[in-house]
């Protein structure tokens, strides 16, 4: 090999793990849980029966300024050879009947896997989960029926017709689980708000499964506005 030849590819390989390094630097991770009856909307959109329980959307690594870490790609290494989607999602097998109550597709004639293949390519490629789809999924799991985040508790409140404060849950989660949550609402025609996502912040560290709860960066999202004077809808189940 030339001498021109090793620095190109000595630059190559310094540039791919430049690339790395960013991609992998991420403070913390969401976990993210759906309200379906706000989510489903209209109801046609979903299967049937919607779910009474908040199912999961995922478990995101998230960097410090509270965006989220972009999908593994040619512009993203951020880990070495992690698990491909197909292969993720071919190694499910053990714990498919737990995914498939609590971490269902909620979109009508939408299979399942596919929505665990978008997560896993998404967010789970660049976890600290690269080369363990199982764990990965099995941890987010028991993080997501732990009585710790169960968002009931943690909000304090049930579903009612009767809206309530944006704040009011903000700060009932803090005094109950100890940090701050982000909520994320939809909204519906005339401006109503809608809670259709509550997601817990994880701080990262050596170890996994993500334990240790703080308070999210950003405590509202989607649709959410001002907490101290929006009102939101918590819908009973459909």
């Amino acid at each position: 090999m030339g001498i021109k030849q090793f620095i190109g590819y000595a630059l190559v390989v310094l540039a791919s793990l430049v690339v790395s390094a960013q991609g992998s630097d991420f403070a913390f991770y969401k976990l993210s849980l759906i309200w379906p009856s706000s989510a489903c909307y209209p109801l046609a959109n979903c299967k049937t029966p919607i779910p009474t329980f908040f199912t999961i959307h995922g478990l995101w690594p998230t960097f410090a300024n509270d965006t989220a870490v972009p999908a593994y790609g040619p512009n993203n290494r951020c880990n070495a050879n992690p698990v491909g989607p197909d292969a993720a999602v071919a190694r499910l097998t053990p714990i498919q009947d737990r995914l498939n109550q609590r971490w269902p597709n909620l979109v009508a004639g939408r299979e399942n896997s596919v929505f665990w293949r978008h997560e896993w390519q998404n967010h789970g490629m660049c976890s600290d989960y690269p080369q363990d789809p199982l764990s990965y999924f099995n941890d987010t799991l028991n993080l997501a029926t732990s009585t710790k985040f169960d968002p009931f508790k943690a909000l304090g409140v049930q579903p009612s017709n009767t809206p309530y404060l944006l704040n009011t849950l903000l700060q009932n989660v803090y005094k109950n689980v100890g940090a701050y949550p982000q909520i994320s609402c939809s909204q519906r025609t005339g401006g109503a708000l809608y809670l259709r996502e509550i997601r817990f912040c994880l701080t990262r560290t050596n170890k996994t499964p993500p334990s240790v709860v703080q308070s999210c960066p950003t405590r509202v999202a989607g649709g959410c506005r001002d907490p101290l004077t929006n009102n939101v809808h918590f819908p009973p189940a459909s």
